[in-house]
Parts: C-alpha cells; sequence; structure tokens
C-alpha cells in the first residue's frame, strides 16, 4: 500500500500547473463513502468505494464537478466535488485550461498498449494508447505497472515494459508497502466470511460467485471489497503479494489478512515436508489468514467448500511455503 506521504513525494516529482511549477500538495478526507471512478463521469467504471475517514491526495479539479485523487493504494481516479464527500484540508489547484489534463507529460508511448482500470491484465481496458501518445506517469505501482494519465486527464496503467512505453522525465518511486489500513482488512474478510459453505469447483469461472477454487475465493474477496482484482491462479498470487511487501515463511509472524501459500499434499506427517523450499517449490493451495491460527479458504468439495480451519500441528502447517500482505 502507498502512504499518503509516498504519494505526496510521487505527486512532488514532476510539474502539475499549467506554467510547468510544483505547488503543495493537496489532502481530502472522505466525509461520506463516495465511488471511486475510472474517469470523470457517473456513467464511468467504479474503481472501488472510498470509505468514511479514508484520507486521499487530491491532484487536482477536473472541472466543477469532480476531482483528480489518488488513494492510499496509489491509484488514481476521480470522486465528486459535492463537500458532503470530501474535506479539502488545503486549497485545490483550478482546472489547467479546462482540459482536466495533467500537464508536464515525462512519457511517450512506444507501441501501442492497453490502458487499463487497474494493475492487472484482468482489469477492464479503457482503451488503446496509441504510439506517440504523451502521458504523465504520476508512480509506478510495482515491478510490471506504471500508473498514468493521458492527455485527456483519463487515469489508469499501462505496462512498465520499455517496448511499450518510454520515460523521457522523471518520475515517483515505487510504491513502498505500509500497514495496511485495519479497515481495508476487515472488510476483505467480511467479503469473504459471507461465501462461507459456496461449493468447491477446481478451475472455477472468474466470473461468478456460484462455486470457488481457492485462487477464485481470494480473488472474488479483493474485488467485492477494494475493487482490487488480484491474479487468477495461486502462482501468480504468491508472486503479486511478494512484489507488494515483505513475506515470511513463519505462519506466526502473519498478520490478520495476510496471504498464505501452500505447496502440495504429501501427507499429515511433519517429515514428509523436510527440506522444503519455500520460493522454489510449486505453489498448489492459497488461503487467507485470519489470525490466532486460523485461515479462511476452499480446498475440495468434500470437505464442504468454503470454510475456516486451524492449520498449527496439521498439514497445511507443514505445507505452508509463505505469506504476506496483497495491500
Amino acid at each position: 500500500m502507498m502512504s499518503l506521504l509516498a504519494a505526496m513525494t510521487v505527486w512532488g516529482a514532476y510539474p502539475h500547473s499549467e506554467a510547468g511549477a510544483a505547488t503543495a500538495v493537496t489532502t481530502g478526507t472522505i466525509q461520506y463513502g463516495v465511488n471511486f471512478r475510472t474517469s470523470p463521469s457517473a456513467s464511468s467504471s467504479i474503481i472501488r468505494m472510498i470509505g468514511k475517514g479514508e484520507e486521499v491526495v487530491v491532484l487536482g479539479r477536473h472541472n466543477s464537478a469532480w476531482f483528480t485523487v489518488q488513494d492510499v493504494f496509489g491509484s488514481v481516479g476521480y470522486i465528486s466535488s459535492d463537500s458532503k464527500y470530501l474535506q479539502i484540508n488545503q486549497p485545490v489547484q483550478g482546472p489547467s485550461g479546462g482540459s482536466g489534463a495533467v500537464a508536464g507529460s515525462n512519457a511517450s508511448i512506444a507501441a501501442s498498449v492497453s490502458f487499463r482500470t487497474g494493475p492487472s491484465t484482468d482489469a477492464a481496458r479503457i482503451r488503446y494508447l496509441s504510439k506517440g501518445e504523451q502521458v504523465t506517469v504520476t508512480g509506478k505501482h510495482n515491478a510490471y505497472w506504471y500508473a498514468v494519465t493521458d492527455s485527456k486527464g483519463q487515469a489508469g496503467y499501462v505496462s512498465t515494459d520499455a517496448k511499450y512505453i518510454q520515460v523521457t522525465g522523471q518520475i515517483g518511486q515505487p510504491e513502498q508497502p505500509g500497514k495496511p489500513a485495519t479497515g481495508s482488512i476487515e472488510s476483505v474478510i467480511a467479503a469473504g466470511m459471507k461465501y462461507l459453505g459456496t461449493p468447491y469447483e477446481y478451475g472455477s469461472s472468474r466470473d461468478d460467485t456460484r462455486t470457488f477454487d481457492c485462487s477464485d475465493l481470494l480473488r472474488q474477496m479483493f474485488k467485492d471489497a477494494l475493487g482490487i482484482t488480484l491474479p487468477a491462479d495461486s502462482r501468480g498470487q504468491g508472486d503479486y503479494v511478494r512484489d507488494k511487501s515483505s513475506v515470511t515463511t513463519d505462519w506466526r509472524q502473519l498478520k490478520r489478512g495476510d496471504l498464505m501459500f501452500f505447496m502440495d499434499y504429501k501427507g499429515t506427517s511433519a517429515s514428509l515436508y523436510t527440506g522444503k523450499k519455500p520460493f522454489s517449490s510449486k505453489i498448489s493451495h492459497a488461503a487467507i489468514y485470519l489470525g490466532d491460527g486460523k485461515v479462511l479458504h476452499t480446498y475440495s468439495k468434500e470437505s464442504g467448500g468454503v470454510r475456516t480451519d486451524s492449520i498449527a500441528g496439521k498439514h497445511w502447517e507443514y505445507r505452508f511455503l509463505y505469506g504476506g500482505s496483497a495491500l
């Protein structure tokens, strides 16, 4: 997760006024749950709902109805400028020439590339950015994705692959993992608990919630609660967590809400897992840690689908590879 201080550093790293001079960063506090959207329109896609009490960095006023903001996860989008939703902590810079675009582009599109609503190939495509387009990289989400604003003020994400984008100016540093907001973690867990008893199906469809496999369940939880789209399989989710945060191979060091990754089942004896290699063994199962040695997950039809289990002294403990935060 990106802290507000880090977000301010990212924004302050390049010019964003019409004259190209850096200005003071503005923050705001959400007063009432508000939809966080991909573009300044009530018909645009909702990234997630930002909850009461969350702080955001206000990047500018797109027009009289919309603010461009960056949330604590580093996502850039739009919220209503209605004062019932946002309390401004500092004056907000007005529109630049009425265009709503962020001035001072610092990157050029080298080859046509998907411009997406989130940092995932599963996220919806806003459009294709064309070769030669000038964009502003507002931050590096992780090793694979830049947060970008196009010339029309639309915020989204593009691949960091140099064959698609050439950075021509200074950008902020990658988002640094921090302590996830408790409210965000609890909302993810609550989203998962509502699926208790949902049947298990290996390779379940990612487009409905009638059945789940282990990675599908985790993906749906984060999507429901925070609008975050995790990779579709457990190995991809493991890589995502390793890229986003510090991980541990000791499950007792995990925090509530951390994701856990496991190797193949070999039996119930601890000796069968001696010499396991946490970061090279194949991940075959994933779960979310609830605290007190318990997990929420799903793994077979016979077990009853989505359920909670204690892991201490069981094969789950012996199979555990590593875990960490996805936020």
